[in-house]
């Protein structure tokens, strides 16, 4: 048992104790790929969403300097008829390039360490193999000896190009080692399968890959692997069923990444956190510091301001996500930034609808802190805004509702052509960012004799009014209050047994104004309607 070479079951033994969710039916699927042309995978995905466990899963199944019979007994992989085939049948080489990274002297050297410590635990398990220069040829020299093939894992792949930015020489190093390993006329002898992990795609080079026969599986194309991307509804439901925690809290802070065919995928990092400790909080974003959303979201990229209020409020904003060069420097536009946020998890994404928005609310708080310390101030101010805005609509001050709402509108957050109810929406979504913090918020929603334009419902345990709101263009804000009544909106709204306040938004175009009505509607003990 090496460092590198058959480290052993020892990591995912400890991952197994505690609160654990078995996901070694993933091992079935990458026994279906060995000695095949998709032996080749490479899984992204955001920090702390298990990528490493996965890894460990990996050695301790393959290994054959172990015995990993009992470990995995009882375990879904268990019942898969490859399980006995390949169960620890195989020389693994670990490679976890943070930690070879950590422990260099110099960053440049990183390449050149990896190739000799690997070559050096070879030579000790082989000695009577030849050792050469370069690495893939030693291998060889060891399937030629003995037919033993190798199993490469390799834990933070792209750990290199996020420490050494700039440095391309390291970079370029780098990807001739994996090329020599991985796209060589020696690698189908030698290699049986190879899985890497990271947080980032592949390196494109122009719109190329790196390593164009790697198979690989991003948060952005999932499939088939999307549920082991990390924990799924069905298992944190299970998991809150045996806490103190019901799920629909839990759902609430952390669900909203929808990978494959819808499948919900939570951070695993926050559900386990949140269990043991008890209660909700930001612990996936506690990884990493805001800064790192920051410096993002403050680059000048034409429209990222707009697109992060219209998320901010809920909007889902359109990317393209084909220009990403798989790096955190070739940063050329928006579409750029928001792929980027995507695959690091501060952002989710709707393939059927090529779409980015913000998850969920551990995520969203992290934006909201990120803005207010940014130099996009005018975005900081706007949130600030929303805040009194509320507060005033709580308080049924129409005047200053209107013109908090006309300031939303002139600080240059809303659509380039300002002439409908729709574009309207998106100022209300922008002005009422706030709400996202107490309420759920609801567009078009069927109700009566028709759809309620938008409709900000409190979330559990709060006592604060439904807001339910119309909105008119060129009309008058008593007429989109009068509608809301004749067309019995509040009817979907029968079993709510708080206030509901029926706000009417006009904007009239030649005065350029916003004006404001509202009014309270609620049930007497009779269950007959007031009006106040």
């Amino acid at each position: 048992m090496g460092k590198y070479l058959n480290v052993g079951n020892a990591g995912f033994r400890t991952v197994t104790k505690g609160l654990y969710v078995d996901k070694t039916e993933m091992i079935s699927y990458i026994n279906s790929t060995l000695g095949t042309s998709d032996k080749l995978t490479c899984v992204s995905r955001p920090r702390r969403f298990g990528k490493s466990f996965a890894a460990k899963m990996l050695c301790a199944y393959y290994d054959k300097s172990c015995d990993s019979e009992e470990l995995f007994s009882g375990l879904k992989i268990a019942e898969d008829p490859s399980y006995q085939t390949y169960l620890n049948r195989y020389d693994v080489i670990y490679l976890d390039i943070t930690l070879f990274i950590a422990s260099a002297s110099n960053i440049k050297n990183v390449v050149s360490d990896m190739k000799e410590k690997v070559m050096a635990e070879i030579q000790t398990a082989y000695p009577d193999v030849k050792r050469e220069d370069v690495l893939v040829d030693t291998l060889f020299n060891v399937t030629e000896s003995t037919g033993n093939k190798f199993i490469f894992i390799i834990d933070e792949w792209d750990a290199l190009f996020r420490e050494a930015k700039e440095d391309t020489a390291i970079q370029k190093e780098y990807i001739q080692l994996l090329r020599s390993l991985f796209k060589s006329s020696l690698t189908d002898t030698t290699i049986e399968a190879a899985y890497m992990t990271g947080i980032l795609p592949i390196k494109k080079y122009g719109t190329q890959s790196a390593l164009t026969d790697f198979q690989e599986y991003t948060m952005l194309q999932p499939e088939p692997l999307e549920q082991y991307a990390g924990f799924t509804e069905e298992e944190v439901r299970s998991l809150c069923a045996d806490s103190k925690l019901d799920f629909e809290s839990v759902q609430e802070w952390y669900d909203g990444y929808i990978l494959g065919d819808h499948v919900h995928i939570y951070s695993p990092k926050s559900v386990l956190d949140a269990l043991r400790r008890g209660r909700l909080g930001n612990y996936w974003t506690q990884t990493e510091t805001y800064e790192s959303l920051q410096v993002y979201i403050d680059l000048d990229e034409d429209g990222l301001k707009e697109a992060v209020v219209q998320m901010l409020g809920g909007a889902h904003i359109p990317v393209d996500p084909g220009t990403f060069q798989n790096d955190m420097t070739n940063i050329r536009q928006k579409d750029d930034v928001l792929t980027l946020l995507a695959h690091l998890g501060y952002l989710a994404y709707d393939a059927s609808e090529k779409q980015v928005f913000i998850p969920n609310e551990e995520v969203r708080q992290e934006f909201v802190r990120a803005v207010a310390s940014g130099r996009h101030r005018e975005v900081a101010k706007l949130i600030q805004n929303s805040d009194h805005l509320l507060e005033q609509t709580l308080n049924m001050d129409e005047e200053a509702v209107a013109a908090a709402i006309e300031e939303a509108h002139d600080a240059g957050t809303v659509p380039l052509f300002y002439h409908n109810e729709q574009a309207l929406r998106s100022v209300i979504r922008f002005a009422y960012i706030s709400c996202v913090d107490e309420y759920l918020k609801m567009e078009e929603l069927p109700s009566g004799k028709g759809y309620a334009d938008v409709v900000y419902f409190p979330k559990r345990g709060s006592s604060l009014p439904v807001l339910l709101i119309e909105l008119k263009w060129n009309k008058t804000e008593d007429g989109a209050v009068r509608q809301i009544k004749e067309r019995n909106y509040p009817q979907v709204l029968k079993d709510y047994g708080g206030d509901i306040l029926l706000v009417g938004i006009n904007y009239d175009e030649k005065s350029r104004k916003h004006s404001c009505r509202i009014e309270k509607y609620h049930k007497n003990d009779s269950g007959s309607v007031d009006l106040m």
